[in-house]
């Protein structure tokens, strides 16, 4: 048994209007008879592992700090906001911090005070970051002031946050009123290995701007941390220069060391003072080295005591070399901890004991127990704790990569990495496979899903996330036997277990990993010439996962089911893996032939996007909406970095200066607002405007800022200061947009007045009048040597300008309605236009050509702009999106042109031979759907025609009109049969008239629907009549007596098309079941919540679905049609 599904979209061969024929998807029944834990940030849980994993805190270790008059004054003293705690590697820096924060928090209710904190680690990547301490830090500040809350955007903690997003919200919190008296403090910055830079410069600007603030950092002796904090105002403790002091608490450490020891291993009097006087005499000030030496003489016995001491010469790097010996002198496991000792020096993070059985070889079966053993055997310089193996310190690290790298990667670290990244593939390769948590259902919820006991993915996790990182660190730019390998081994994976492994990191709720690493590897396959087609297939999967990402990370399973039926026809991905879903389908050209040019949109603003803009890297899109807010997007990603907010009324216009740190927002209250791009911070709000302002632009050494406004002037501003510099007055009406030539001695000015002036920025004085347009002049801009000047009007036209002479060179049509935006590439051979018509054209600057018509906006498309290598091109539109175009692969759809207005609705025949449609310009054309061709043009109605229907032998035409008509149409003739009158409105009524067609008699009158009635369709007999309303129901008529026998219920948005066949009833929501009609205890007026059969659509219109169960989710951009001019068939 086969059944039916419709559904519409945007992509060639099922948008409605641009394709002619019946899209028919079928399926086959038959077919279907944990966050990572890597990735979560807790501020409290590591610094409990941190005292755990050095064998505790001791408050005598720690209190001479709380005594110190430095401390004294950074925590009393007004004006002294920063507390540096410097020292050298061991010198119990972390410590100190756990007991200052224990100290602070026993009286935080108290004092009424917030205490946040983050500890760094080098070797772990989940907390050696920028963006990870400052989303520690915001985390702890909302638990403790719930207040601060408000300015933590939704579902903040659950996604990657940018630095920019971060350090805006973490401003707002410091910058809030509300704020309790606070204290920050950030152990080990020299363990901050991602963004240093960025975080040692934010912590610079904010540790002075806050009275009510007070931090303390610590770090390693390191000259490019002290030209940072060096500029902060508080104290500097250098732990050297407190020599007498920290001894002192290293002994109060080596006393409580030793008593753990003596009680654990039953130490005499005479050998706990032994133990106590070698560990007084060696440990020179040094906290590592004690915890270190004590953690070796655990398993020492007390008899072995006075020679096993003689293993631990003083100083950190002498004790390390000692241990490295004795791992060197092992008789049966040497190798196997050599081999440790590199992996764990090379993984990106701590990995877990599964993880590891992946990656460390023997030649024996290595068991779970076997691996603890070996762990232990390293324990000088590994710590094991809840399965978790990390090296004990920093300092481990960096003595196992300075003085042991030739033993513990004899192949050199890359040696290491290779050998990581190809036991990866392969371990995927084996473990993978589809479905693997055994979920059943393809529509589960990852909100549903829960991590199954043993988990099929904990050996590979690591595996999943970091393949690409080994793969770059090792990778060989000249070809080697290698090379060969790891072609092979990309190919396999990418052609058998990419769909696995995006099931699975979807899983682990890391799925945008997977779009980095295939960028990664692009970027990598793309020094090798002859990689071309492993590109191809990595570029095509990058697309694949991007395209679906929010899909599959909410639905796993989709990505054998959605994810492949829609990509494009010749997707690399949809060949490799599309035989098994395609399988079950039939009428798969529903989808458009290639990936189209939009490579992502973003949503997010709640009105109309006005203006767009790229940052000179490319990297942020800022976006100005009519929402009253501006925000700033990640490019790659498509992550909304920022919202700034502030302005009163509609942001017109937005431009980064050239530096790309500030931002100029114009808007209907008046006022230019200048923003600080990374923090997000309104600078300045530039008032003197007496209307809305339009326009905004810098000048191109950014001291000079222009706007223009619908008071009809110009103003210069200088941007250091906000001081309007000069009012240009000479417009006669509004002025829509300004723009500076490159050399910033030009200002050209557009304005309603149908005019561009171009005018000298020195003097003031107008050098040019441009006339020409003869409309509106809503866009211009200079090419890139300023010779030329492109401008965009109401006329639907765009006009190139000679600068010099004012002589227009060139006027490029192809637009139907007006044109808001035009803007030159950076080399000035191609202009973008963006028009009220819904497309973006690209044109050829030289020969006025249209290269390209972009479609796949709904709505008309305000503002247009190149990135800075004209790869990109973004298009802001109405319909609340932008989107992101690939310059090079645009395509343009086919149109069917002729009417004057909006088309109101459209209808193919029974015999799919005709299509009609309906216009506000109060026609009805006749095309011929198979050659596009215009058959007939029928006239006669005096207002809007909004719905049509053919008959069944496809011989006569209906049309409803506003005019409160209805008309009969000879489909061979065009001749007008009869007009049926009698309709209150123009079917806004709710009401349905029942008409013989012979006589034109008004037979029924049905009444009962709450609002605008859509559509109707008779059954073949004629007997029932089904009727569809805007009131979300459908209702089945007696045709004979104009009964009510059924209300309908179920149907998410109002119905449009519908169809009765025997005893069911078939809508754009699917195939529903009437045998109830027949039911001996069926009553009239019943109200049923149908239970589509076979396939349909959700009432949510996002799925399709089998006997009403959710089955494969629809895209975004195919959304079942809503509205009376679009058809489902």
């Amino acid at each position: 048994m086969n059944s039916t599904a419709y559904f519409t979209g945007h992509n060639a061969g099922i948008q409605v209007g641009q394709n002619p024929g019946q899209i028919n998807s079928q399926f086959n029944y038959n077919y279907y008879n944990q966050q990572d834990d890597s990735k979560s940030i807790n501020p409290e849980l590591d610094k409990q592992r941190i005292e755990k994993e050095k064998g505790g805190l001791l408050r005598d270790s720690y209190r001479w700090v709380l005594d110190h008059d430095d401390f004294k004054s950074w925590r009393y003293t007004a004006g002294n906001q920063m507390l540096w705690i410097k020292g050298d590697p061991g010198k119990g820096k972390t410590m100190l911090i756990c007991g200052i924060i224990n100290e602070l928090s026993e009286k935080a209710t108290q004092d009424n005070i917030n205490i946040a904190y983050f500890f760094c680690q080098a070797t772990n990547a989940r907390i050696n970051s920028a963006t990870a301490i400052l989303q520690g830090l915001i985390s702890m500040l909302g638990k403790q002031q719930p207040l601060l809350q408000t300015h933590i955007p939704a579902k903040f903690f659950g996604n990657e946050n940018g630095w920019f997003e971060l350090r805006s919200v973490f401003g707002k919190i410091l910058q809030d009123p509300a704020i309790k008296k606070t204290y920050l403090m950030i152990d080990a910055l020299d363990e901050c290995v991602t963004d240093q830079d960025r975080l040692l410069e934010f912590i610079e600007e904010e540790s002075s701007g806050h009275q009510h603030v007070r931090w303390i950092v610590s770090s390693r002796n390191w000259p490019s941390i002290e030209k940072y904090l060096d500029n902060t105002t508080g104290i500097r403790l250098q732990l050297e220069l407190n020599e007498d002091k920290l001894a002192a608490a290293v002994n109060y450490f080596i006393k409580y060391k030793v008593e753990e020891l003596s009680k654990r291993n039953k130490y005499t009097l005479e050998k706990r003072k032994m133990v106590e006087n070698h560990l007084l005499l060696n440990a020179k000030g040094t906290f590592l080295w004690v915890a270190l030496v004590c953690k070796q003489l655990k398993d020492i016995s007390a008899r072995h005591l006075q020679k096993k001491l003689k293993d631990f010469p003083p100083g950190l790097d002498e004790f390390y070399h000692r241990m490295f010996g004795n791992i060197q002198d092992l008789d049966d496991d040497v190798e196997l901890c050599l081999s440790l000792l590199g992996i764990i020096t090379t993984v990106y993070r701590p990995i877990t004991l599964d993880e590891l059985s992946l990656y460390l070889e023997s030649q024996d079966e290595i068991l779970y127990d076997d691996l603890q053993e070996i762990v232990k055997l390293c324990g000088s310089f590994l710590t094991l704790q809840n399965r978790i193996i990390t090296l004990v310190h920093q300092s481990a690290q960096d003595f196992l990569l300075t003085h042991a790298s030739q033993d513990i990667a004899p192949h050199g670290i890359q040696g290491i990495h290779y050998s990581i990244f190809s036991k990866s593939l392969k371990s995927l390769h084996e473990t993978l496979q589809q479905d693997i948590y055994n979920l059943g259902d393809p529509a589960v919820s990852i909100i549903q899903v829960n991590q199954p006991d043993p988990d099929p993915l904990a050996t590979i996790r690591y595996a999943c996330v970091h393949w690409t990182d080994h793969l770059k660190d090792y990778f060989p730019r000249k070809e080697t036997s290698k090379q060969i390998q790891d072609t092979m081994l990309l190919d396999t994976f990418l052609r058998q277990d990419l769909l696995h492994w995006v099931e699975a990191l979807s899983l682990i709720r890391i799925l945008s990993e997977g779009a980095k690493s295939m960028i990664k590897l692009e970027e990598l396959l793309k020094v090798r010439a002859r990689e071309t087609e492993l590109i191809s297939r990595v570029q095509d999967a990058y697309r694949f996962i991007i395209h679906n990402r929010v899909m599959i990370e909410s639905y796993p399973l989709q990505t054998y089911v959605s994810a492949i039926f829609f990509c494009p026809q010749e997707s690399i991905t949809r060949h490799q893996f599309g035989l098994k879903v395609l399988e079950w389908i039939s009428g798969k050209n529903v989808v458009e032939e290639r990936w189209s040019a939009c490579l992502q949109t973003l949503e997010g603003h709640n009105d109309s996007v006005r203006s767009i803009v790229f940052s000179h890297d490319s990297k942020i899109l800022a976006s100005a909406s009519y929402d009253k807010t501006i925000k700033l997007w990640d490019t790659d990603s498509g992550t909304c970095l920022q919202t700034l907010e502030g302005h009163d009324a509609l942001v017109f216009s937005i431009v980064f200066s050239h530096n790309s740190k500030l931002l100029a927002s114009a808007s209907g209250d008046n006022t230019v607002k200048l923003w600080d791009t990374d923090s997000g911070a309104c600078l300045q709000t530039l008032e003197d405007h007496d209307a809305s302002v339009w326009s905004v632009v810098f000048s191109h050494n950014s001291k000079l800022l222009a706007s223009a406004s619908g008071d009809n002037t110009v103003k210069l501003w200088d941007t250091d200061s906000g001081t309007c510099l000069q009012t240009l007055k000479g417009h006669d009406a509004w002025v829509h947009c300004i723009v500076f030539s490159h050399n910033s001695k030009l200002l050209a000015s557009a304005s309603g007045d149908k005019t561009i002036k171009l005018w000298d920025t020195n003097s003031s004085a107008c050098l040019q009048r441009l006339e020409g347009h003869d409309a509106s002049v809503f866009s211009i801009v200079f090419s890139h040597e300023s010779k030329l000047l492109a401008s965009a009007s109401g006329d639907n036209t765009v006009k190139l300008w000679d600068t010099d002479s004012g002589a227009c060179l060139q006027t490029l049509e192809g637009h139907d309605t007006p044109v808001w935006s035009v803007v030159f590439s950076h080399d000035s051979k191609l202009i973008a236009s963006a028009s009220d018509d819904k497309t973006v054209k690209l044109w050829d600057t030289g020969s006025g050509t249209c290269l390209q018509t972009l479609e796949g906006h709904d709505a008309p498309v305000w503002s247009v702009v190149f990135s800075h290598d004209s790869k990109l091109l973004a298009s802001a539109s109405n319909d609340k999106t932008v989107k992101l175009w690939d310059t090079g692969s645009g395509a343009c759809l086919q149109t069917l042109k002729g009417h004057n207005a909006q088309v109101q609705s459209v209808v193919f025949s029974h015999d799919s031979k005709l299509l009609a449609s309906a216009s506000g310009d109060n026609t009805v054309k006749l095309w011929d759907a198979g050659s596009s061709a215009c058959l007939q043009t029928v006239e006669g109605h005096n207002d809007w025609v909004r719905f049509l229907v053919f008959s069944h032998d496809s011989k006569l035409l209906a049309s409803a009109s506003g005019d409160k008509t209805v008309k009969l149409w000879d489909t061979d003739s065009g001749t007008c049969l009869q007009t049926l009158k009698g309709h209150t409105s123009a079917s806004d009524d709710n009401i349905i008239k029942l008409w013989d067609t012979g006589s034109g008699t008004c037979l029924q009158t049905l009444g009962g629907h709450d609002n605008i009635v859509f559509s109707m369709i008779f059954s073949y007999d004629s007997k029932l009549l089904a009727s569809a309303s805007d009131d979300k129901t459908v209702k089945l008529w007696d045709a004979g007596s104009g009964v009510c026998l059924q209300t309908l219920k179920g149907h998410g948005n109002a119905v449009i098309k519908l169809d009765i066949i025997n005893s069911s009833l078939e809508t754009n929501m699917g195939i529903f079941n009437l045998s109830f009609l027949a039911e001996p205890t069926f009553s009239q007026a019943r109200h049923e919540v149908l239970h589509s059969q076979g396939f349909g659509i959700s009432p949510d219109q996002t799925w399709i679905t089998w006997n009403s169960v959710n089955l494969l989710k629809l895209p975004s951009i195919f959304k079942v049609s809503a509205s009376a001019d679009e058809s489902l068939y």
